[in-house]
């Protein structure tokens, strides 16, 4: 299998790399269009900032390159950010692959701190992504910024208020935590979606 990460100026790609090892797996790392496009399941990292981000990705072709692909692709925390139709960070029009929209945590309690940082459970489970996945698993966080619920929303977790921990749309998948960071349940989540 032809496993592919995207390369860009805003990557855990390093984790991700040893994640899919631990599984057996050698992904290319590449921002080659052809060999995107050539990959059986595209992996689409990301830490950082969503406006710096997705301007990169432009000029380089990879928005349109990422919206037109057919096979399975997972967006990862940023890269799930960046296929939404927008972002507050910055003001950011992103992919629109998923209509949601991204916005800033505002907690009303001093107590509640931004980012989120460590582990929250994902509940209301639905798609084979989470195959072999119990409802409120555990799974690690860093995020400032969140998707808001909506159609595509396939996982659910609160911190501030209810939001999506996952979306899916078609051949697109996006989770909020890092899966190569979150354990069993990461590493569960990562061998569902090679399977897809």
């Amino acid at each position: 299998m032809n496993t592919v990460i995207i390369q860009y100026n805003a990557g855990n790609i390093q984790s991700v790399l040893y994640a899919l090892e631990r599984l057996g797996v050698e992904a290319t790392v590449t921002d080659n269009v052809a060999a995107i496009q050539a990959a059986d399941k595209v992996i689409f990292p990301g830490v950082g900032e969503a406006s710096t981000a997705m301007q990169y990705l432009k000029v380089r072709g990879l928005d349109q390159t990422i919206k037109n692909l057919k096979q399975p692709v997972l967006g990862i925390c940023l890269g799930m950010q960046l296929m939404c139709a927008y972002s507050e960070e910055n003001d950011t029009t992103c992919m629109g692959i998923f209509e949601e929209h991204v916005k800033l945590f505002k907690p009303t309690a001093l107590q509640i701190k931004v980012p989120q940082i460590g582990w929250n459970t994902i509940t209301n489970l639905k798609s084979d992504l989470f195959k072999g996945i119990n409802e409120d698993s555990f799974a690690y966080f860093v995020h400032g910024y969140y998707a808001s619920l909506g159609d595509h929303t396939i996982a659910t977790t609160n911190y501030v208020q209810a939001y999506s921990s996952a979306l899916h749309k078609d051949n697109f998948y996006g989770v909020q935590f890092h899966p190569e960071k979150s354990s069993k349940v990461g590493a569960q989540l990562i061998q569902n979606f090679l399977n897809l």
